[in-house]
């Protein structure tokens, strides 16, 4: 069914190859020993010459866009940016909340007017829903909730044109970055241009915003870069009979868990407005990363082809617009505050390569966008007073310990077939949304916003293990001892940080 969809697609075929690309992350995740890509100074092949200099160059052309954008045009630093594809262009849609977008506005960079134009669709309201019998089943409802649709390219667009109008900075698209050397005062970067030959750049800092195939985050973080991932695929398609337009359905599911060899995993839905008649529906699943489950985009797509009638009935003038795919990525932090690395000499890792957002429903565009005017900043500092070393950079981090413990919710739907039953997410999530049905809409919004209190965030605890006991032994199972003992430091952090904000 992939083949047939994607073949009735102007340009299904570069979709499809980037499915495919994308889909190596699983080989690459395999490797006991990561592919080196940086190397000290002294390993720059001699007798090379420097094609060029910048303050800053960027490799990845989506996020990187937004932060680029705000160096280039409020700071005036030179930039130099590179993607393997074309940037501007997403193989993702985003939602956010108006309140939300604020934050690019804050940077100076965007005006109100200009973020008005990048939403497509307002929606009224938006709610949760998890499949258990009827008469038990609470459909939550929230607002302000990644109720606005952004059109992805005419944001990315709009940043990449702002960095281009800005003298000193460029924009190259199909050209891949292979590898940097590091020196005291310096970073050389080597990539393939677009017609092949081989260039090589002078920085003062490298940023990756490569996304989940960072091989820089791979070499960095010895080979495991994430702990847990959400591979989602879907569309922006028309012509569904019973979509309604003025509702964005957060997360839905429709079964209970599939308990077949190799797909153990509860399949979860979402579906937002888009522009026009267009309509946007996802298909995810948790899981930890070194679960023996398919997890790859190619396989999921078969399965949403397969199950996406069931969830929203299709009409006789249907029609995919074009697909939405991406591995969301995890990371579980051990102790008290954030362990992955984000950072070495002269370079930053963002977005996705950093891994420092939550999978549950904000994911890396939200992380961007809410830490952007202090990522913007800092690096601002950090160049200004030349501290471009590991120990400086890796303080530039979207890492948020809040976040960090609302990631360790995740964990609770990975579903497991050898510990769980298969309506265990389903019946675990149905008790979360009563229980918030019965706070403030408060709890509900910044919980799904990655912006609750600590107060908050226990109060919902304590109230799901009063209702659902069975929530203990679930956490045995899901986190054992370890994990146990890393929620409660996540959460010891997170009071510290709470502490030190208001100190």
């Amino acid at each position: 069914m992939v083949y047939r969809y994607f073949s009735e697609l102007e340009d299904g075929d570069r979709h499809l190859k980037r499915v495919i690309e994308l889909d190596r992350y699983w080989e690459n995740i395999q490797e006991k020993s990561p592919n080196e890509v940086v190397f000290p100074g002294s390993e720059l092949p001699d007798g090379m010459t420097v094609n060029g200099e910048c303050d800053i160059f960027y490799v990845g052309g989506t996020l990187g866009l937004l932060h680029a954008a705000v160096m280039a045009e409020r700071y005036g630093y030179r930039i130099m940016l590179i993607d393997r594809h074309v940037s501007g262009k997403s193989t993702r849609d985003w939602n956010i909340s108006r309140s939300e977008l604020d934050k690019l506005e804050e940077t100076g960079v965007f005006s109100a007017k200009e973020i008005e134009a990048f939403i497509v669709r307002k929606y009224r309201t938006g709610w949760v829903e998890f499949n258990v019998e009827e008469r038990r089943r609470k459909k939550l409802y929230m607002d302000d909730v990644l109720d606005c649709a952004v059109d992805t390219d005419r944001l990315l667009g709009a940043a990449k044109q702002k960095i281009l109008a800005k003298d000193g900075c460029t924009v190259a698209d199909r050209s891949t970055f292979r590898r940097c050397y590091q020196f005291p005062d310096h970073i050389v970067i080597e990539f393939k241009g677009a017609d092949g030959e081989t260039l090589f750049f002078k920085a003062n800092v490298l940023v990756d915003v490569m996304g989940i195939l960072s091989p820089i985050a791979m070499q960095l973080n010895n080979g495991r870069p994430q702990t847990h991932v959400c591979p989602t695929v879907g569309t922006v398609a028309s012509g569904f009979r019973d979509a309604d337009y003025d509702v964005g359905e957060i997360l839905a599911s429709t079964e209970n868990a599939e308990t077949s060899a190799g797909s153990s995993r509860q399949l979860i839905w979402e579906g937002f407005p888009g522009s026009g008649k267009e309509y946007i529906t996802y298909l995810f699943f948790y899981d930890a990363i070194d679960s023996d489950n398919d997890k790859s985009l190619l396989g999921l797509f078969e399965t949403y082809f397969q199950k996406l009638p069931h969830y929203k009935a299709l009409s006789n003038d249907f029609h995919i617009h074009r697909p939405v795919f991406g591995i969301i990525p995890a990371y579980s932090h051990r102790g008290f505050t954030r362990e992955r690395e984000i950072a070495d000499d002269h370079i930053l890792l963002f977005g996705d390569a950093a891994s420092l957002g939550s999978p549950l429903t904000f994911c890396g565009f939200g992380s961007m966008v809410r830490n952007l005017p202090h990522l913007t900043e800092a690096l601002d500092k950090a160049l200004a007073s030349g501290s471009l070393l590991r120990a400086d950079l890796e303080k530039i981090s979207a890492y948020e310990p809040n976040v960090a413990s609302m990631a360790n919710l995740m964990k609770y739907m990975c579903y497991d077939a050898r510990t769980d039953a298969p309506d265990f997410v389903n019946e675990l999530m149905n008790e979360v949304m009563i229980v918030l049905d019965g706070l403030p809409q408060r709890y509900r919004q910044t919980m799904f916003r990655d912006e609750m209190r600590l107060d908050d965030f226990v109060t919902v605890l304590l109230k799901v293990a009063w209702r659902y006991p069975k929530v203990l032994k679930a956490t045995y199972d899901k986190l054992g001892v370890g994990g146990s003992v890393s929620f409660i430091s996540n959460l010891a952090g997170w009071a510290l940080s709470a502490a030190k904000s208001r100190g």
